[in-house]
């Protein structure tokens, strides 16, 4: 992980929703809240406008961050943003304390690549569509990675990709399958063109593509 991202914050004393709800109208602040390993609950306030230009990077959303308040550095992740319902800014932030030597959960975005050379789209004239957007996985905060690749490729349409086949970093599993075969995911998937019966399927692999430029569309029968 090549990005290093560290968050300044300062110790909030006035606690409450009273006091954030002043916080955020007053001085253009957010409350926030570091929490987690062998120390207590610390209530912080950050400056809205660095929070904002911090998450436009995804890498900050799965990197460990660190967490300055004065003279104290403390390893985190970012663990949850609460969001204004109609306005989309963030009400507050939670931070939780890492630490290196022990596995932790956290959300990995997905990178689809390959998405406009995808066979069922570009020779069987499918649509793509995400089932998933990022993929929760177990591992130490050293090998989180930046984001997770799925190939579109070589899908087809009516072809759906599921999470065990997503192939992650080494020593990165996934939080879901751990739970068994029934939580294996879907990730994304290929749709037939609007229209298309079951018995219009085109040919897969290179005699799809033959089949598109030597042939005039008909109907074929077994």
């Amino acid at each position: 992980m090549s990005d290093q991202f560290e968050v300044q914050a300062e110790v909030r004393e006035d606690t409450g929703k009273g006091a954030s709800r002043r916080l955020r109208r007053s001085a253009d602040q957010i409350p926030a809240i570091i929490y987690g390993g062998d120390k207590q609950p610390q209530p912080l306030t950050l400056i809205r406008k660095d929070l904002e230009k911090a998450l436009e990077n995804e890498a900050f959303y799965s990197h460990v961050l660190t967490v300055t308040v004065g003279q104290d550095k403390q390893k985190a992740i970012l663990k949850d943003l609460q969001r204004h319902p109609a306005r989309n800014s963030v009400m507050h932030v939670d931070f939780l304390r890492i630490d290196d030597k022990k596995v932790i959960k956290v959300h990995v975005p997905i990178h689809f690549i390959n998405e406009a050379k995808c066979h069922g789209v570009k020779v069987q004239g499918g649509i793509i569509q995400h089932q998933a957007t990022d993929i929760e996985v177990q591992c130490l905060p050293g090998d989180i990675p930046e984001y997770i690749e799925v190939d579109m490729l070589n899908v087809t349409t009516g072809q759906i990709i599921h999470l065990s086949e997503i192939t992650l970093p080494a020593g990165v599993s996934s939080v879901a399958l751990a739970l068994g075969e029934d939580h294996d995911l879907a990730i994304a998937s290929v749709i037939a063109p609007r229209g298309a019966s079951d018995d219009e399927q085109e040919p897969a692999g290179d005699e799809a593509a033959a089949a598109a430029e030597d042939a005039p569309a008909e109907d074929s029968e077994d």
